[in-house]
């Protein structure tokens, strides 16, 4: 969500070929699949919910809804256990994908993210969605790497899927195939190697890595659960704002020290002078109408100085 453009989109559903020879057909794996995944806050539930609709397919009613942390949802829908998995999870269960194994393994490879529907541990159809990266995440990534930051980015899809969008943007590192904790995991090894991290991020799944970060941006266009877990929420939903957020940072910290020499110079030439440190050379003390006047114009300087920030301009427009 943080690089792509808003929720992905149901580019293919297929069924899976029975025993009987008999396909299940794609209205039904949508049918099953939206029932279950219409309790869920999750991008690719959203996707589904919406292309079933679209259909004007009706949805059941599903009961007994549990989200699988990293692995997919399930639920009780017309006396069926339905779940919707990936397919990495369903090859760790031994699941048999039959006809759906090849289709899995392309649309993955062309950078789509295949789910399984499984009835009563049956793999019953495949649904594969595909994410339109942002028009401004590349120029972003870009300026936010010329700022002399490394860029990581971390996703639960499949290795091929994720490595594809990080090309599209230009982000050399990947870590995929991980759980939410191991994305907060991911951050905590970072930061034993004395690194500060901020971690950007819109779902659910981004909740314990947004609250291990030393920043967490959360997209202000995502869940509440990430905005709660952030330090930073950005009203517009790319990653333009960080860019922006650091830029402002930065030159808040420069404003700051710049105020702190104010405020420390001229205590550091007055106070020895108004002390007679060059009394006994000179004859030279300092007046009270001076050290006032020198006070005065160091509160000026330090006010002065802060008032520049007003005329902050971002650097990145999307």
């Amino acid at each position: 969500g943080t690089i792509t453009e808003g929720a992905p989109s149901v580019t293919h559903v297929l069924g899976a070929r029975g025993a009987d020879g008999k396909t299940v057909g794609a209205s039904e794996v949508l049918r099953l699949a939206a029932a279950v995944e219409s309790r869920s806050e999750h991008p690719l539930a959203g996707a589904i919910v919406d292309a079933v609709k679209s259909r004007g397919i009706r949805i059941p009613d599903a009961t007994r809804v549990v989200a699988m942390e990293g692995r997919g949802v399930r639920g009780q829908v017309e006396g069926q256990l339905v779940e919707i998995v990936s397919v990495r999870h369903a090859k760790e269960r031994s699941l048999k994908l039959g006809s759906l194994e090849e289709p899995a393994d392309r649309h993955a490879l062309e950078g789509r993210t295949p789910v399984l529907v499984v009835v009563d541990d049956q793999v019953k159809g495949l649904v594969a969605t595909a994410d339109r990266i942002k028009d401004s995440a590349g120029a972003a990534i870009e300026q936010i790497k010329e700022m002399g930051l490394d860029v990581v980015i971390m996703s639960g899809d499949g290795n091929v899927a994720a490595t594809v969008v990080a090309k599209q943007v230009g982000i050399a590192r990947v870590v995929s195939q991980i759980e939410p904790r191991q994305k907060a995991e991911e951050i905590e090894k970072l930061q034993e190697e004395g690194r500060v991290v901020a971690m950007v991020g819109d779902g659910i799944n981004d909740a314990p890595a947004l609250a291990q970060a030393d920043v967490g941006f959360a997209i202000g266009t995502g869940t509440d659960v990430a905005i709660e877990a952030s330090d930073v929420t950005l009203i517009r939903g790319d990653l333009g704002g960080v860019v922006t957020a650091i830029d402002l940072s930065r030159q808040t910290m420069r404003t700051i020290k710049t105020n702190l020499f104010f405020a420390f110079i001229y205590n550091v030439l007055g106070i020895p002078i108004a002390a007679g440190i060059l009394y006994p050379l000179t004859g030279l003390l300092l007046s009270p109408i001076v050290a006032s006047g020198a006070m005065a114009l160091s509160s000026l300087s330090v006010v002065g100085n802060s008032l520049r920030l007003r005329n902050f301009k971002p650097s990145f427009v999307s």
